[in-house]
């Protein structure tokens, strides 16, 4: 018995060891994919070149769909999973339903790695590259993506509800989410910098260009109402408008120009230039753009660091809207 107790404790020390090495193994360098899929990040990169070649707007939604992926659950492309019998999509939470995009830029880009090296690139560092070629598409910055992460499989919808900003979202609410992630101030600050590209249905900021706020531009506000009816319905919810009505498919630092002059076309962009504790950062990213794209790449690698599944946690999938 004695002797059978000491093999029953040595193979418990085992595997606690192996779980401790899967929770606690780190993202790697860019080069993780170089022996076991060489041609991986070229082949994503010129499906994302292609996909954002045949839509502008889509280099904002790959970016945006990292954010959301990496909030919720940490990076683990739990995002991308459809509602099954098992799962309840995070698309459901008020701040994805409609709006979240790109699903299919990411499903065309594994299914084309899949077949180079299938079961060996996870939907999650795929979305991970996708966001910085997409910002490359559009003349933003670019970054050394880490590798490594793995895919869930599971969804969390109660934690998108929770943890992804709406658009009404205080100065300190986007501080208090963005911070119990692990970023600042001037991270989140950078970050939402991506808004200067991309469309905003007229559902999301019709109270603000009508309710004749003091921190809105008039003039600013009277363009958009032309697109923007002010009586709602599901056809003029869905009308859409540039955040940066001025360069809206260039990644520059003119959505922090924006902000100074109260032309920010949602609450949580205009907050963020409010009197507050980011006022000072706002401003200094609307005068050195280089400083803002420095600042940008450095805090989507520090967002695509959030809670990675690596080592032996989690799976591979196959499809990314899919649990194998």
């Amino acid at each position: 018995m004695a002797k059978l107790s000491s093999v029953a404790a040595f193979a418990i020390l085992i595997s606690l060891l192996l779980f401790s090495a899967a929770c606690t193994a780190q993202l790697s360098t860019s080069t993780f994919y170089d022996k076991t899929c060489p041609k991986a990040l070229a082949t994503i990169r010129n499906s994302i070149r292609r996909a954002v070649s045949r839509e502008r707007r889509m280099a904002a939604s790959l970016i945006r769909l990292h954010f959301h992926d990496c909030f919720v659950q940490g990076c683990d492309a739990s995002i991308l999973l459809e509602d099954s019998a098992s799962i309840t999509s995070e698309e459901n939470a008020l701040q994805n339903k409609d709006s979240v995009r790109g699903f299919d830029v990411i499903e065309d880009a594994k299914a084309e790695v899949e077949k180079l090296c299938p079961g060996v690139v996870s939907c999650a560092d795929i979305l991970a590259v996708a966001a910085r070629d997409a910002s490359v598409a559009v003349s933003g910055p670019s970054w050394n993506v880490k590798l490594g992460r793995r895919d869930s499989t599971t969804a969390n919808l109660d934690e998108a509800k929770r943890d992804l900003p709406l658009f009404t979202a205080s100065l300190d609410d986007l501080l208090s989410l963005f911070g119990a992630k692990g970023l600042n101030a001037r991270d989140m600050v950078a970050l939402s910098g991506s808004h200067t590209i991309g469309q905003a249905q007229c559902g999301l900021f019709r109270n603000r260009i009508y309710n004749n706020g003091s921190d809105i531009d008039a003039n600013f506000a009277r363009t958009r109402q032309r697109g923007c009816p002010a009586a709602s319905s599901p056809q003029a919810d869905a009308k859409l408008a540039a955040l940066d009505l001025v360069t809206p498919n260039s990644f520059d630092n003119n959505y922090f120009k924006n902000l100074i002059q109260k032309k920010g076309l949602l609450e949580s962009d205009q907050v963020l230039l409010s009197g507050g504790s980011t006022d000072s950062i706002v401003t200094e990213y609307s005068k050195n753009p280089k400083t803002f794209r420095s600042d940008f790449a450095s805090a989507m690698i520090k967002m695509g660091d959030i809670g990675p599944l690596t080592g032996s946690a989690g799976k591979i999938r196959r499809i990314c809207r899919l649990v194998n």
